[in-house]
């Protein structure tokens, strides 16, 4: 009788930021060897983050100077740093262990320190080892590798310098910490530091991890690299293909019977804790009220030239919306938003209005509707129709960015566009740094907005025509 192949969690981040590196240029297989010899087996997610946090280039230097990793709580991301801490006494690294909580540093000082006994070291003849909670050490003499275990604090760190930081918690890691800690690794040859934790809570302190994930994700983070085990959207409490796209160790030392165990009524601590999900608390939005305000015009300007439409099927297949953008006599760009109506309207409203306008190009994009549109406008004989490519919406998005920043943008006010324009966040598109918007509400359809700047990016990237002059 055949056995059943066990379930296991996803073993690949669900997003991620990994550097260009050579896959055998990678220290990684030499620290599981080291930790291995305590008898322990690495599984095979924390091989696959570590190949990439041990990543180096041709000259031996990190690929990654900094790294940053998520992953919900009792997956053991701590074991990460536990192998890169004996790796580093081995080869008498420098470095700093710090926690938000006593306990926790305290906990990852026992650790290494049975680890190195568990390789067969002796503390006292073969490694040094002081305990003083908050502030322990340990040293192993044959390198002269050390590891300091601290808490945080908005001094700590100073006047001192390290190979290795590594921040723990870093949920709860504050930009008076980061100030102190910082520095420390400047004077290293080959400095790297690590923050590993999970998504902030409401109560959380820190905003210095929440940041570094925002700038990996849309490209600004020079040498750094990130990934996550999360999820997008909240997920129900019951959703247990969440657990596992989530939970790297599912299959491993946690199961479904585990969860089920921990599961309450709080939907959203579910989402945080252990599908590791990111939310806005402060729901600032990515276009504030007074950016967009700062671009309504009272009366309509004087246009000039013909009209560029955006059509937008929004993600989950519910809605469509179809705005214009047309260029004005002052050399701005005017974008109106004609409507949003449901898919189960069909695209008749949509063509009866391109039918009877003077229109010079017209984008559509949305999986859900773009084929069936088009197939139509077909029928209808209605051309210059584009299918914009994932790279071109890249650039929309950055365009309509710009746009609101240099003010080459104007509107005339419509409160539905206002609404979803001032309640946006961006969000990651593919894995150079490109950003789309989404709503912060669900009953706020981005497709309206994303329809103008669609509207928006075929104005701009259309050159007008030029009048021909002819001289005698």
């Amino acid at each position: 009788m055949a056995r059943t192949k066990k379930k296991l969690g996803n073993q690949n981040p669900t997003q991620s930021v990994i550097l260009p590196y050579t896959k055998k240029k990678s220290l990684y297989k030499e620290a599981i060897d080291i930790y291995e010899r305590t008898g322990l087996s690495s599984y095979p997610w924390q091989q696959n983050l570590l190949k990439a946090i041990m990543a180096v280039d041709k000259t031996g230097v990190w690929v990654h100077q900094k790294f940053g990793y998520s992953i919900p709580r009792r997956n053991g991301k701590s074991e990460i740093l536990y192998i890169l801490e004996l790796w580093g006494l081995e080869h008498g690294l420098n470095m700093l262990h710090t926690a938000h909580r006593i306990s926790t540093s305290h906990s990852s000082f026992e650790k290494v320190k049975r680890y190195l006994e568990k390789m067969g070291y002796e503390d006292g003849e073969d490694f040094n080892s002081i305990r003083a909670k908050g502030q322990e050490r340990i040293e192993l003499y044959k390198s002269g590798g050390v590891v300091q275990f601290r808490t945080r604090t908005s001094n700590g760190g100073l006047g001192e310098g390290f190979d290795l930081l590594i921040i723990d918690e870093a949920q709860e890691y504050t930009t008076e910490q980061e100030s102190a800690l910082k520095y420390t690794v400047t004077d290293s040859d080959n400095p790297m530091t690590i923050m590993c934790g999970t998504p902030p809570t409401p109560v959380s302190s820190g905003t210095v991890f929440t940041k570094y994930r925002e700038a990996c994700l849309f490209g600004k983070g020079k040498y750094s690299g990130w990934a996550e085990w999360s999820v997008n959207e909240e997920k129900e409490i019951d959703d247990v293909e969440a657990w596992y796209n989530s939970n790297p160790s599912m299959g491993f030392h946690l199961n479904e019977r585990k969860i089920e165990a921990e599961l309450g009524e709080d939907k959203l601590d579910h989402n945080v804790q252990r599908l590791g999900f990111w939310p806005t608390y402060n729901q600032k939005s990515a276009i504030s009220e007074t950016e967009w305000n700062a671009l309504e015009v009272e009366e309509i300007p004087k246009l000039s030239g013909r009209l560029f439409v955006g059509i937008k099927y929004g993600q989950d297949g519910t809605n469509v919306s179809m705005s214009i953008a047309v260029r004005t006599a002052d050399k701005r760009i005017f974008i109106e938003t004609i409507d949003c109506q449901s898919v189960r309207n069909g695209n008749h409203w949509i063509v009866a209005f391109l039918k009877q306008a003077d229109v010079s190009q017209i984008v559509v994009d949305g999986a859900s509707g773009q084929k069936v549109l088009d197939d139509e406008l077909k029928d209808y004989k209605i051309k210059n129709v584009i299918l914009p490519t994932v790279k071109e919406i890249i650039t929309a998005n950055s365009l309509w960015e710009q746009g609101i920043y240099q003010h080459t943008i104007c509107h005339n006010g419509q409160p539905s566009l206002a609404k979803v324009a001032t309640n946006c966040d961006k969000r990651n598109i593919g894995s150079n740094g490109g950003f789309g918007y989404r709503s912060h509400f669900s009953d706020m359809d981005i497709s309206l907005m994303d329809s103008a700047l669609l509207a928006h990016w075929a104005c701009v990237t259309t050159k007008p025509k030029k009048k021909q002059k002819i001289s005698y």
